[in-house]
């Protein structure tokens, strides 16, 4: 019978001595990840503000779409922290920290220093900056995450123009520097307070741009958009500083009632104006080859707010064609967009459109369309007492002294002797007029009869 062979015990302690020298090695450190505590409760006052994020899962977004753009971002500074990456790119430390140490465990991503809280400075190896020149020619969007169609889709169900029912002093909060009349609030408070189209239609110079221009603020308040929109893989850019104000935070305001989720941006209601330049390219999504980037649509930029095509009537396309673009929209409030890939998504069609134009509608549109844009407002001539009331206004403005009897002869010689109808541009023209020269001359601007005469003679001279 075999005895059991007795273990090696110097071999044994030996082995015990290896492992425990292995584990008293010095470890590199691992970046500390910040603990994420729940914010303060938002008062809920009825408006609709992004809620805070805590993990990539909630944003919608694949892990690889989110590692795209921490790689792009690294590419683009050189070295971030791990707090100022997940600023960059909107979403909270926890997760891209965590997204980082996984990189730097698969060698995309290095230390390059060490900062303060624990964090660290990353740069990418030569692997990283090569994958991260891939992810560029895929997509060169750099910048904070975008949120799905679902999500920006609910956002402007949320903050729907029409929800909002402006009053008489809406209105006249909204056109205090202009001159209306009672009778035209009693025809723009119901078209507005509609959330519809609309036609302002008269005569050159009276304000029809200038009213189109300030309907948005009778909506009050602002709201939020996205940085970027995604769908079937395809990245739309949405904030546009041109067309979208941004609301500035006064000093000292509490970061307490302001967690949001950063991938979005509160900005006042858009108000976006085109005029002749306007195609119709403008009113589909465009895509761009080169960056792989696409820009969003006017209407979908204007969605929340309110859409002025200016000057209808004199764009490059024909009337029809574009009011046929828009029947069905106008009806639904919703649109369809072609993607690049040719596939089409349905999007909000959430804003007041406003056509601004000299001629008759009529004579622009058939009755099936003006169907669909229940109110038509003429823009008529100011009165005599308006008129007057108007270079009262401008006078301080324009910085040009006018005096009663001055004024008097003005009308009389050069309006109603010769049945010239008033307009209202006309007096703040007039007065520029006779400022300019003055200034020429090195003189104090005033209204004199002289300088009246010589300005309407510039102002309305005709070959």
């Amino acid at each position: 019978m075999l005895s059991a062979k007795k273990p090696n015990v110097v071999a044994l302690k030996n082995a015990l001595k290896k492992e425990l020298a292995a584990n008293k090695q010095v470890r590199e450190p691992e970046p500390e990840i910040p603990q994420i505590t729940e914010p303060d409760p938002i008062i809920d006052d009825g408006t609709y503000r992004p809620p805070p994020i805590e993990s990539i899962e909630e944003t919608g977004l694949t892990d690889t779409m989110v590692e795209a753009l921490v790689f792009k971002y690294l590419l683009s500074v050189g070295q971030a922290s791990g707090r100022d990456i997940a600023a960059a790119v909107g979403l909270p430390p926890k997760p891209i920290i965590e997204l980082l140490s996984h990189l730097k465990g698969r060698q995309f991503v290095f230390y390059k220093d060490s900062t303060a809280m624990g964090d660290f400075e990353y740069a990418l190896t030569e692997e990283g900056r090569s994958r991260a020149h891939g992810y560029m020619a895929e997509c060169s969007y750099v910048g904070r995450a975008p949120v799905t169609l679902d999500d920006y889709i609910a956002s402007v169900e949320a903050q729907s123009i029409t929800k909002e029912k402006p009053q008489l002093e809406d209105l006249k909060r909204a056109f205090s520097d202009l001159l209306i009349n009672e009778s035209m609030f009693k025809r723009l408070g119901p078209a507005i307070n509609s959330g519809r189209g609309l036609f302002l239609y008269g005569y050159p110079g009276n304000g029809k741009t200038s009213i189109a221009e300030r309907i948005t603020s009778c909506f009050g308040g602002s709201v939020w958009v996205p940085y970027a929109v995604t769908v079937a893989g395809e990245l739309i850019t949405f904030f546009d500083p041109q067309n979208h104000v941004a609301v500035q935070k006064p000093e000292g305001t509490s970061q307490k009632s302001t967690v949001m989720d950063a991938r979005w941006i509160e900005i006042e209601r858009p108000t976006i104006v085109v005029g002749g330049e306007l195609t119709m390219d403008a009113l589909d999504l465009i895509h761009n080859d080169r960056t792989k980037i696409t820009e969003p649509s006017l209407q979908l930029k204007s969605n929340t707010g309110t859409l002025v095509i200016d000057d209808f009537g004199r764009q490059r396309m024909p009337p029809l064609e574009l009011l046929n673009r828009w029947i069905v929209p106008l009806e639904k409030r919703y649109d369809f967009l072609s993607l690049s890939n040719g596939k089409k998504i349905q999007v909000p069609f959430d804003q007041l459109i406003i056509f601004s134009t000299n001629l008759e509608p009529k004579d622009l549109v058939d009755e099936a369309f003006l169907r669909r844009i229940p109110y038509k407002i003429n823009v008529i001539d100011p009165t005599e007492e308006e008129f007057r009331k108007l270079f009262e206004i401008m006078s301080p403005i324009v910085g040009v002294d006018i005096k009663q009897g001055d004024l008097d002869y003005l009308i009389k010689t050069h309006y109603v002797d010769i049945d010239r109808p008033f307009r209202c541009c006309q007096p703040r023209d007039i007065l520029l007029q006779v400022r300019n020269t003055a200034m020429y001359h090195g003189q104090e601007p005033e209204a004199t009869r002289d300088n009246l005469d010589a300005a309407v003679e510039n102002y309305f001279s005709v070959m």
